[in-house]
């Protein structure tokens, strides 16, 4: 059992806030009640009853991350799913959903049962996407059905754009028959030259090609036509122009099925990082122009982008050694994201602190189908407490990898304790 106590609790599933006790047993949260009603309780006596005093810290949802990669099977030279738990609990994150572009790619349930049964050995939540194609081909659809049987929480070819118009629509049909999610990468390669980078700038500053923007606006055009079309709800990752962003504004106002996820690097970096930190500033989509980082930010604010994920795409220092058009795409995330929410959208104005914590808890549940997402009596005691207020330099990660841009940068608003099924799965020890 678990007494949180003096705890300002934000619930952005019913709007609650205020000064609140949460007493949690066998995985449960049991009662929300006001603060100090629980003092003289029998049940705060009992010698197995732990008690947390949460005085000065807001307690939120636990996290939930609808877009990692942790590499297992077949990288864990770069993560694996016991590293990446780790540093996603040191978030604040008590849910992940897992990409398939391991290897052996997610597409079969054979798969698919290896990584969530090594999930159930994490402390953390642990769910999977599967491929939309075989061996991320892009050619033929996965056996859907038999996949959303064994578990699988949706389905993306991340990493991969999916470029066949008609495998894309087939895909969309059969994912609205059965009622699943489908994410998209937007990324045509026609547009591309070098990935990674954005073509601009950046691009002419390294001397090569470069991603133009066109290859993103392309297929989100394409996708919200045929999203549109079959009913399907399609989710449109990691955002990069402001285009895109016009285009899913456009689409929601018309009803389409369309949700659209920004990540943390998005709405705070630009393509100035990449000619500041070299390959830690490469990624796919590619950091962009200033105009684009703000539209963004309007589309979080206006809730034409729903989901804030990390793509946490962990590479080896090794990796990202190589110069910029040989190193992979991708930096890590999970440990640093909840601080960039509000170091970058919360404390300049952009959001309020109940708005950012709905992007990463209420709206990704319900996108998945999630119970968590809430804190409400009977439900999971999934739980991340943190101080909003609290400023620290980030100086390493429990991440088997460490290419972020982020390293060494003053952040605020820290991650004091994260619970997961009524556990304590992370404590804060650090000193800054």
């Amino acid at each position: 059992m678990l007494l949180i106590k003096n705890a300002w609790m934000i619930d952005p599933g019913t709007g609650l806030e205020g000064k609140r006790d949460i007493f949690i047993r066998d995985g449960k949260i049991v009662s929300i009640e006001d603060s100090g009603r629980w003092e003289d309780r029998e049940e705060t006596t009992e010698a197995e009853v732990e008690q947390y005093d949460a005085e000065g810290l807001v307690a939120a949802p636990g996290l939930i991350d609808v877009h990692v990669h942790f590499r297992e099977p077949g990288f864990t030279y770069k993560e694996d799913i016991i590293s990446g738990s780790r540093a996603a609990a040191r978030g604040g994150f008590t849910t992940v959903v897992l990409m398939a572009n391991t290897k052996p790619v997610v597409d079969n349930p054979e798969t698919l049962a290896f990584v969530l049964e090594r999930g159930k050995e994490t402390d953390i939540r642990v769910k999977s996407c599967c491929a939309i194609t075989k061996g991320l081909q892009g050619k033929e659809l996965t056996d859907m059905s038999a996949l959303l049987a064994a578990g699988a929480a949706g389905f993306t070819d991340d990493g991969i754009p999916l470029l066949e118009e008609s495998v894309a629509l087939q895909a969309m049909e059969e994912a609205a028959r059965l009622g699943a999610v489908l994410s998209f990468h937007e990324e045509d390669p026609a547009y591309i030259t070098n990935n990674g980078i954005h073509a601009g700038r950046a691009s002419a500053y390294f001397g090569i090609g470069g991603s133009e923007r066109e290859a993103e606006i392309s297929m989100v055009e394409r996708d919200i036509r045929l999203a549109e079309r079959t009913g399907t709800v399609v989710n449109i990752q990691h955002i990069s122009t402001k285009e895109a962003v016009a285009l899913l504004r456009d689409a929601k106002k018309r009803g389409v099925r369309i949700h659209g996820e920004a990540t943390p690097h998005h709405f705070t970096l630009t393509q100035e990082a990449v000619i500041t930190w070299g390959t830690l500033g490469k990624m796919n989509p590619p950091l962009r122009e200033e105009a684009d980082r703000l539209a963004i930010i309007e589309g979080l604010q206006d809730d034409t982008i729903d989901l804030i994920a990390t793509d946490h795409a962990p590479h080896s220092a090794e990796e990202k050694a190589r110069s910029i058009t040989a190193a992979p795409s991708g930096i890590i995330g999970l440990e640093t994201a909840l601080s960039l929410g509000i170091s970058s959208l919360v404390r300049p104005g952009y959001l309020t602190l109940k708005e950012l914590i709905r992007k990463m808890t209420w709206n990704p549940a319900r996108l998945y189908g999630l119970e968590g997402g809430c804190l409400k009596e009977g439900g999971w005691a999934d739980l991340v407490l943190f101080d909003p207020e609290e400023s620290y330099t980030v100086d390493g990660f429990a991440s088997k990898s460490c290419n972020s841009p982020f390293r060494g940068a003053r952040l605020t608003g820290k991650v004091k304790c994260t619970v997961c099924d009524g556990k304590i799965v992370y404590r804060d020890s650090r000193k800054d």
